[in-house]
């Protein structure tokens, strides 16, 4: 017997009764609406010689209509991989919960992996490159997406957010906004207890190299980034207490950013560390803010 026919059938509920009623049906009409599903692929990348492992979250309106919808980008930081976002934040019900709500619009999320983890074309792996020409172009082909730059936007944590910031910055014409959170965008180097400091991408004869971070980092493209008359939205946040003092670092990369983009450049710093809690706990307001230069399902 379902729960609407057990409370059609009564007549002498008590209010309170009926309130526990009404909570039970809404909760049993939620999970019957909420279909979406989390897939995990492999695209055989040519640039690297292996596969690249991904995600994707597609909504419940994507099993049911034959739109085209929105992408979104979120990358994993340091020893992450293509499930740490849906794992540590719970993101499938988050984006269920919010597209349910009308908080945002029905979108896909796909979250790669990168076992070098820092998303830069080092160590003989050109991730970054594979990411741009290989891996975006082959979610277009193969979801229903927009394939347009209105329909694209990235974000990411921690070494995610020093792969979104410096991809967007190299690539601006992909991506309509970017959400890097609490992002690893030191400068002028990592401080000592950073694994950036022992990754090696960043190493030059086993030791960690200023000149390889620096050629990697933000610092080296913001100038042809501002010279390319391309505005990319940035929503960066990070927490007080970060335990790799990145707090100061983003608020030098916003400030840097804000003065090229007043307009377009946002910085939260809330209460928190460095850690799921802190992006679990944000990654909502981030896509709200990215949702608002995206274009919504056709």
């Amino acid at each position: 017997m379902s729960l609407l026919q057990l409370f059609d059938r009564s007549t002498h509920y008590t209010v309170k009764q009926l309130i526990v009623l009404l909570i039970l049906l809404s909760v049993h009409s939620l999970q019957i609406v909420s279909a979406s599903e989390l897939v995990t692929r492999a695209m055989p990348s040519e640039l690297l010689g292996r596969d690249f492992v991904f995600s994707v979250y597609l909504p419940d309106a994507y099993q049911q209509d034959t739109a085209r919808f929105p992408v979104v980008y979120l990358l994993h930081g340091n020893r992450g991989t293509e499930n740490s976002w849906f794992r540590g934040a719970d993101l499938q019900a988050k984006l269920d919960t919010m597209i349910a709500e009308g908080k945002l619009a029905p979108i896909l999320v796909v979250t790669p992996a990168d076992p070098r983890y820092w998303w830069a074309d080092g160590h003989e792996e050109a991730v970054l490159t594979s990411f741009v020409s290989e891996l975006v172009p082959y979610i277009d082909e193969n979801y229903r997406t927009l394939g347009t730059r209105a329909g694209r936007a990235i974000g990411g944590y921690s070494a995610g957010g020093f792969g979104t910031v410096n991809i967007v910055m190299q690539h601006p014409e992909l991506f309509a906004a970017a959400a890097p959170l609490s992002p690893a965008v030191y400068s002028p180097v990592p401080p000592a207890d950073s694994s950036a400091t022992s990754q090696d991408t960043f190493l030059d004869n086993g030791q960690f190299s200023a000149e390889l971070w620096e050629r990697h980092n933000w610092v080296s493209f913001i100038e042809s980034y501002k010279s390319s008359g391309i505005i990319v939205p940035f929503y960066i946040n990070t927490g007080d207490h970060d335990r790799f003092d990145i707090a100061y670092h983003a608020a030098v990369f916003y400030q840097a950013l804000r003065e090229h983009q007043p307009e377009f450049t946002e910085l939260r710093i809330f209460d928190g560390d460095h850690d799921f809690d802190a992006w679990g706990g944000s990654i909502g307001e981030a896509l709200i803010y990215m949702s608002q230069f995206m274009d919504g399902p056709q």
